[in-house]
């Protein structure tokens, strides 16, 4: 295993390092700033410019809609659905178009956030408190310089990007207190030489919540009046930054640490008190980024990282002969990336990334299979830009072997994935902007769809997906009473082959590839700036979603052609902000339509629709050289009983109250 590891980073060392040393005799000492360093090479993408779908949310959007969740920001973006499990400390995962949370990558600042364990990133543990932007990218992306290469394996990445550090030393406290029992403390504090060349910060984050809501009981026609139990959550998160000017360079480095003991309260369809579920997770990740210039033309990417999870599920039920089930998983990845980018050649550019990663996955089951993963990716993508339009095209390569102890192992999994993206300006004169995209998607069973228990099937073959997207984009800026406007328009099919479904066999439910899934729609973003006076403006955002996502695996099967489980055919967001020297009010809306929460659309299986209002106030007092930072929220401010997976009902009626004190 490691002589392959050896080989392969040799290899690439060559490949890429000696056209680079000889470029860089030619180049002059390029001098490097925090600031930036964040630009070498890449140019910005916009939502609208993008040639595939791209949706951000900033930090001034953060702020002013009080946002404290990365699933809160997911939510705001069209094509998007948030699986929530109920609560504060509720498992929070995301789907894009219908494509299910396994296709769908979280990256933060560079690096990937891994959990080869299921394949699925909860999305509640991480805070926005110490996040610049949140954006996401659907298909390949027009940013091909210095990514790695595992940034195109899925269909869709999720990234999150860290506050940039001020110059000087800065620093700050919060505190917040909600419904339930909520309560959050955050604590901030940050330095940067004057000259830009070194700078570090420290943030930590401590929450719990009772989670003890009520909620609505319904059972045939008696409907009781309950109050969620076991939904308890405690949590603490700790992140440390350095990034530093270094022999040319720059370099940054992370370390994050998240912990948290919560309850899980389980279904509510029956009146049963016996079972209590705890889970204790640990979660710990170290990174380095380190750019650096090969030549005047030409800059190299390191990215290293060393991931560590645990796990400890308890379940105390007088079932089992102990009176209660306790499993443990540990799982640990070391990760490494080259890339090399020729970027600044104007029109075309290419970049070449190559990643290799090992991961391990221990627990106490009985005969456990103890499973070790090594997998490369290398990419080679390019962009060629004309007058009014630009092309872009990406070729990935994925090997990934799995050796197992006590089992048999899987044959390697191998893989050439193609991806092209084009947009073109029509009009000289104007902002329209028309673009169309095309995306192999490679999906490889995660450690539990191959391994778990005796529901794991080795003989699983990877999902294949096909995604394509036609667009339209617009946007413009005003003088007078309108100050700005903007729209995109995108249309997409993504094709979905060898889906891992969990099927019944004779005594047991095991994973199988029996799945087909065809999947269209289309996604509207709107945005609006109004100045209705010249201290008084109005920001508005709205999208849409339709989708129709299908199961057509069986033709002669009643659910064929049936809409996928918990995927709503219609759902939208809408958001206003009055910005005011006096007190600045957002109101957000949510809308999802029906779903269905199980294969076959019939009515027992009907999920009813549901809207939420929200509003959020806020205000900002400059108190000599510090700010004091005052915001409240009212959630769902209709108390509208929903679920959005079926017997796990969400709060109704919240509040928070938060203040910020800046130094």
């Amino acid at each position: 295993m490691f002589q392959r590891i050896a080989v392969f980073l040799y290899t690439l060392s060559v490949s890429l390092l000696v056209p680079g040393i000889a470029m860089s005799q030619e180049s002059d000492s390029l001098s490097y700033q925090l600031d930036d360093v964040v630009a070498i090479g890449k140019k910005s993408v916009s939502e609208e410019t993008s040639s595939t779908p791209f949706q951000n949310v900033d930090r001034t959007e953060i702020d002013r809609l009080g946002l404290r969740e990365l699933s809160d920001a997911v939510k705001r973006m069209s094509g998007v659905d948030v699986r929530d499990y109920g609560g504060v400390g509720g498992l929070k995962t995301v789907s894009v178009r219908g494509m299910g949370a396994k296709h769908t990558a979280v990256s933060y600042d560079g690096a990937v956030v891994s959990d080869t364990r299921s394949g699925m990133v909860d999305l509640g543990r991480f805070s926005l408190e110490n996040v610049s932007a949140v954006s996401l990218t659907i298909g390949q992306g027009d940013e091909i310089s210095l990514r790695t290469a595992r940034d195109y394996s899925l269909a869709s990445m999720l990234s999150v990007k860290s506050n940039a550090i001020p110059a000087g030393y800065s620093s700050y406290v919060k505190m917040q207190g909600g419904s339930f029992g909520f309560a959050n403390f955050v604590a901030y504090g940050g330095y940067s030489n004057n000259d830009r060349t070194f700078a570090a910060s420290l943030c930590g984050n401590y929450l719990r919540s009772d989670g003890a809501y009520p909620f609505d009981l319904v059972n045939g026609n008696v409907v009781t009046k309950e109050k969620r139990s076991d939904s308890d959550v405690e949590s603490m998160m700790f992140e440390g930054n350095v990034k530093a000017a270094l022999f040319n360079g720059h370099l940054s480095a992370k370390l994050h640490y998240y912990g948290s003991e919560r309850g899980l309260p389980g279904a509510v369809n029956l009146y049963n008190k016996e079972n209590r579920e705890r889970l204790w997770n640990r979660n710990f990740f170290a990174q380095t980024v380190y750019d650096f210039a090969l030549s005047e033309a030409a800059d190299m990417r390191v990215v290293a990282k060393y991931d560590h999870g645990y796990s400890r599920y308890k379940e105390i039920n007088k079932n089992y002969a102990a009176g209660e089930q306790v499993d443990v998983n540990r799982q640990n990845e070391f990760y490494l990336s080259l890339a090399m980018a020729n970027s600044r050649h104007g029109k075309f550019n290419y970049s070449v990334a190559a990643d290799v990663a090992y991961a391990s996955l221990e627990n106490n089951f009985e005969n456990s299979s103890s499973p070790r993963r090594f997998s490369s990716y290398t990419v080679l993508a390019m962009q060629y830009s004309f007058r009014r339009a630009s092309l872009t095209a990406s070729l990935l390569a994925t090997y990934i072997n799995d050796d197992v102890r006590s089992a048999a192992s899987p044959a390697p999994y191998r893989r050439l994935s193609p991806a092209l993206a084009f947009s073109i300006k029509p009009f000289e004169g104007s902002s329209l902007r028309l673009r169309a995209s095309v995306k192999d998607s490679y999906r490889v069973p995660t450690f539990a769809d191959l391994y778990y228990l005796r529901h794991g099937n080795t003989a699983l073959k990877p999902e294949r997906a096909t995604l394509y997207n036609v667009g339209v984009m617009w946007s413009e800026s005003y003088r007078g009473f309108l100050k700005s406007v903007g729209i995109t328009v995108d249309a997409y099919y993504n094709s979905v082959r060898d889906k891992i479904v969990a099927l019944p066999t004779m005594y047991i439910w095991r994973m199988m590839n029996f799945g087909k899934a065809d999947i269209y729609g289309v996604d509207v973003n709107l945005s609006a700036r109004i100045g209705i006076s010249r201290r008084v403006a109005l920001l508005a955002d709205a999208n849409y979603s339709w989708q129709r996502a299908m199961d057509v695996t069986d033709s002669s099967a009643k659910n064929y052609r049936d809409q996928l489980p918990y995927t709503p055919e219609h759902s939208g967001n809408l958001s206003f902000t009055v910005e005011n020297p006096i007190l600045n009010v957002s109101y957000m809306l949510s809308a999802v339509g029906e779903r269905y929460m199980l294969p076959q659309n019939t009515v027992y299986n009907r999920m009813a629709g549901y809207f939420e209002h929200s509003f959020s106030l806020y205000k900002e007092l400059a108190l000599g050289s510090a700010r004091l930072r005052l915001q409240g929220e009212l959630l769902n401010v209709a108390d509208n009983r929903y679920e959005i997976i079926r017997y796990y009902p969400m709060p109704g009626f919240q509040w928070r109250v938060s203040a910020r004190m800046s130094f």
